[in-house]
């Protein structure tokens, strides 16, 4: 029982756990939250975490959150604690795990966590598990705290990296915890599933097996009494679930076929004795011991599939109950465990040294391509109401749809075993065989049994991608079915996706174009906004794939587009737009211009409408949209211009220049506008490439202007565009434009670092990731002139404060240029699209970029030694080492120095003078070896060591955590 004092000591730890579990406000609820983060990295949540765990009047969510902190100490923290301490600290856990021996099971669980990492920790414990069991393991009361022991264990080793301990210490430990102690484990847990019928059947034992089976040889366990047992559990309702999951464990660790062939033996008739099994649950409609035995049953395909293909004979009675597991599953709640085997084994028997399986499994393949359409159906509902098919239960809505595109992938598989016509034959005969029994009573938007038909439709669209161009048994005979089917919404929207999938065959099979493209185009006029969409979808695939057979009917298709584009969403409009300009590339070189102008003349004319009466946010948004159609032309139509002669599409872009100039200064607060205008000037850069040139002071100058009056990045990236195309070193570039280039990006990183100088980085995170990608492109194509110009220091500075933010894109994005810049330091320059050789960086320019570091060398240390330590994002770890490293190999005895003066700022007590002076040494040990590209390993374990300790939250919060993210919505 916990002393008058200790309880003193714990009540605010309790008081703060109860406001975060209350009604509390949200301040009061935030400051809760962090006194409880402080006080679990607080030495003195040693001694009251414990008596937490002693005291008689704490309740259970407050004990758990005291073992959870304690784990964390354990595993973090122990440092804390002097060295002699440890066998108190080790009595106290067990003496405690005792207490809990019939539950809370969390709490329990938690000791036994805590046990498991002080035991890897004392590394002067040699006998720990021996100990642990004599402790445990004789008194029946305490077997379940044993138990959970021996599962916690292995698992700990296993993820021993949270522990500050040496990789060979480490090794050293799991040798003397988990190899010396394998052959005793499994004794010990047969001995135990020996003792009693009761004992056999109790999950905690198969969650031990499972555990352990990693360490113990996988014979050993087959030839143990402990594989009966196994099976014989999935019997019996409580052990089921942990059974499952042992058996599936011991199945994976035989995936090594030929090294684990005796084990096989003796695991295939156990498995196929399941079968059986099956059915009987099937039956019952028992849907968890069917998920299990179709797990267990699945697995063993995953893991024997090389066997499959190998022996088909003797494995064919594994494969007829994995198709079993799909033909009985009503639910369809089990058979996405079968996919990955159903792709495995199409992996193996599309190789020609297993041919003969693939003969043999013909019909196992053909039955599974039934079953699979069979389950595409959509249900019927109950009520009869056909508008809501899942009866208002969305997420059963959205798994069906997620569903079928992993069954359509089976049916390719399938393709390509069988052999595309063999599959297509079946939704041919399913189509038909509801043609003779329902077509006759078919009518508009009353279609008997409509499901049957929209199922084998989706199988025709999922199977296209497999379908050959020159493919002419089944397309022929399929394509006038489809086009031909009654007006049903859904029918209708997948008979349209499944033809927009068969475009490339139509383009070589140009008498099926049109009654396809009729099918299509009436689409449009369809009651339902899903057939319109698809039709939209469908429309461009035609016209990508088929343009050349277009070509000659481009005032009938302008025709078409002009009276439906402004009806469609904005997504629909954009993919007929697509589909047009495909065609229009297709033109002859004279034909270009006036085209574009047939186009998009009255897009512009609705879009200047449109700009003078758009006020709000979203008649811009409106605009916006329409300058995208107009990009999406200048995207596609790109034509072969010969040296020398005007581009056509450089023409009609100068006539719409004007119109996109006024729009920046129109709406020059209107973020949609401004990206989508620069979006449109970046790709004729992009598509029209050095042909833009006459365009391009003026293009310069407006970006210039438009980035001083908005300061939005979409400027810049426009700006790298031309960079980019307009590169010093370019055959096609003079001296003189190449310069002109060059002062305009200077202009444009003016206006940026006086941005950056009247606000936080925090309020720029966008800009920044413009800017750096944008000077990444600067240093990789102009790299003398942005190196050794004088405003190079300040943008390094820049990095050094953006390396401040805590989004990930700019944080990246300046990292990258980082490493850019600091490669040419390193006689290591990074190749542009222009050269792809390696040359020498002259040495005015690597000496420049150690003066640059040399500068801003300590602060740019500080600030990447403090991201990877607190506030980098996950995703920057790695980049960011990558340029410490860079910057280690460029001025090693300097940069260790910088590295020194970052750790000397750290927080005292935040790291022991033990593990800072190993750092240190350790890095200054591989700078005498010359072995620099080691001390990135050892910057990674140090910062990510550092930062699961002291920044990363610990476990234990629970509801405190929901509760914090509640704060922030």
């Amino acid at each position: 029982m916990a002393s008058n004092g200790a309880q003193q000591a714990f009540a605010p730890v309790l008081a703060a756990h109860s406001t975060m579990a209350s009604g509390a406000d949200r301040a009061q609820k935030e400051q809760a939250h962090h006194f409880l983060e402080q006080f679990q990295k607080s030495e003195e949540a040693w001694t009251i975490t414990i008596g937490m765990l002693e005291a008689n009047n704490v309740d259970a969510a407050a004990k758990l959150f005291a073992a959870t902190t304690l784990k964390g100490k354990i595993v973090y923290d122990l440092h804390q604690l002097p060295r002699e301490s440890l066998p108190n600290l080790r009595e106290s856990i067990m003496r405690n795990l005792a207490t809990f021996h019939a539950g809370p099971k969390p709490t329990r669980l938690q000791l036994c966590v805590c046990l498991a990492n002080l035991a890897i920790q004392m590394t002067e414990w040699k006998d720990a598990l021996a100990h642990i069991v004599s402790a445990l393991g004789t008194n029946p009361s305490t077997l379940p705290c044993l138990l959970d022991f021996l599962r916690v264990l292995p698992e700990e080793v296993t993820h021993g990296r949270k522990i500050a301990l040496t990789e060979t210490e480490l090794q050293m430990r799991t040798a003397e915890l988990i190899e010396d102690n394998a052959e005793q484990a499994l004794a010990l847990l047969t001995q135990y599933a020996q003792s009693s019928p009761a004992a056999a059947q109790n999950p905690q034992l198969f969650n031990c097996i499972t555990s352990w089976m990693r360490e113990i040889s996988l014979e050993n366990i087959v030839n143990s009494p402990l594989f009966g047992v196994m099976f014989n559990a999935l019997s019996v309702p409580d052990p089921f679930e942990a059974a499952v999951e042992c058996i599936c464990y011991l199945i994976s660790e035989t995936r090594d076929v030929d090294e684990t062939m005796q084990s096989i033996m003796l695991l295939y008739p156990k498995v196929l004795e399941l079968r059986p099994m099956l059915v009987e649950a099937a039956r019952e409609e028992d849907s968890e011991k069917y998920k299990g035995i179709a797990r267990i049953l699945s697995e063993a395909g995953e893991a024997w599939v090389l066997l499959v293909a190998r022996l088909p004979t003797e494995f064919r009675g594994l494969v007829e109950s994995i198709v079993e597991v799909a033909a009985l599953d009503q639910e369809r709640d089990a058979v996405s465990h079968t996919f990955t085997f159903w792709y495995d084994l199409k992996q193996y028997l599309t190789i020609e040294k297993y041919a003969p399986a693939r003969a043999q499994f013909f019909d196992v393949y053909s039955k599974l391509v039934d079953i699979m359409i069979g389950h595409l159906e959509y249900p019927k509902p109950e009520s009869g109401d056909e508008k809501d098919l899942f009866e208002g239960d969305r997420e059963q809505e959205e798994k069906f749809r997620e569903f079928r595109h992993h069954m359509g992938d089976v049916l390719k598989d399938a393709c390509e075993v069988m052999g595309v016509a063999e599959c297509l034959q079946k939704p041919y005969n399913f189509i038909q065989s509801w043609v003779q029994a329902y077509g006759p009573q078919a009518a508009p938007n009353r279609v008997p049994e409509w499901q049957k038909l929209e199922a084998p439709l989706f199988a025709v669209r999922a199977m296209g991608r497999m379908v050959p161009r020159d493919e002419d048994t089944m397309l022929p005979r399929l394509i006038p079915l489809i086009v031909a089917i009654p007006d049903h919404h859904k029918v209708r929207f997948q008979a349209v996706m499944a033809l927009g999938r068969y475009t490339e065959w139509t383009a070589e099979h140009p008498d099926t174009l049109q009654p396809q493209l009729d099918f299509i185009m009436a689409a449009f006029e369809h009651g339902t906004k899903d057939v319109i969409r698809a039709a939209a979808l469908s429309f461009k695939f035609f016209c990508n794939d088929c343009a050349s057979l277009l070509a000659g009917f481009i005032q009938p298709l302008q025709q078409f587009y002009a009276k439906y584009l402004n009806g469609l969403q904005v997504p629909s409009q954009e993919e007929i737009t697509d589909g047009v300009a495909s065609v229009i590339a297709k033109l002859p070189l004279e034909q270009i211009y006036p085209t574009m102008k047939l186009y998009c003349d009255p897009i512009v004319q609705n879009l200047m409408a449109l700009a003078n009466q758009a006020k709000d946010e979203s008649e811009q948004k409106v605009v916006a949209d329409k300058i995208n159609l107009l990009t999406i032309f200048i995207e596609m139509v790109k034509p072969h211009v010969p040296k020398g002669q005007e581009n056509p599409a450089v023409k009609y872009c100068q006539e719409l220049f004007p119109v996109l100039s006024n729009l920046i200064s129109h709406f020059s607060k209107s973020i949609p506008i401004l990206e989508r205008v620069c979006r449109c000037w970046r790709y004729m850069v992009i598509s029209y490439r050095t042909d833009m040139r006459p365009l391009l002071p003026e293009l310069a100058t407006k970006l210039i202007q438009g980035f001083e009056t908005s300061r939005q990045g979409c400027f810049l990236w426009a700006t790298s565009s031309i960079i980019r195309e307009f590169s010093a070193g370019s055959d096609e570039i003079d001296a003189s434009l190449a310069n002109d280039v060059y002062q305009f990006y200077e202009q444009q990183a003016k206006t940026f670092l006086h941005i950056l100088s009247d606000l936080p980085p925090e309020d720029l995170p966008d800009l920044i990731d413009d800017f750096f990608r944008l000077t990444g492109d600067m240093v990789l194509y102009f790299p003398t002139e942005s190196i050794t110009s004088p405003l190079m220091e300040t943008i390094v500075l820049a990095a050094c404060s953006s390396l401040t933010l805590l989004k990930e894109e700019p944080i990246i994005a300046t990292l990258h240029f980082l490493h850019d810049l600091l490669g040419y330091g390193r006689n290591s320059a990074p190749s542009s699209s222009l050269d792809n050789s390696r040359h020498d960086v002259p040495q005015q320019i690597q000496d420049r970029v150690k003066q640059l570091i040399a500068a801003s060398g300590a602060q740019l240390v500080q600030r990447l030694m403090t991201g990877l330590m607190y506030s980098f994002p996950e995703g920057c770890f790695v980049d960011a080492s990558g340029v410490l490293l860079d910057l280690f190999e460029l001025m090693p005895e300097q940069v260790a120095g910088w590295v020194q003066q970052t750790v000397g700022m750290l927080p005292q007590g935040s790291i022991t003078p033990q593990e800072s002076e190993r750092f240190l040494n350790n890095i200054r040990q591989r700078i005498q070896t010359g072995d620099i590209r080691m001390i990135k390993t050892i910057l990674q374990d140090f910062t990510h060591s550092y930062r699961r300790r002291n920044v990363a939250p610990r476990e234990g919060l629970g509801r405190l955590e929901a509760s914090r993210f509640r704060f922030a919505g």
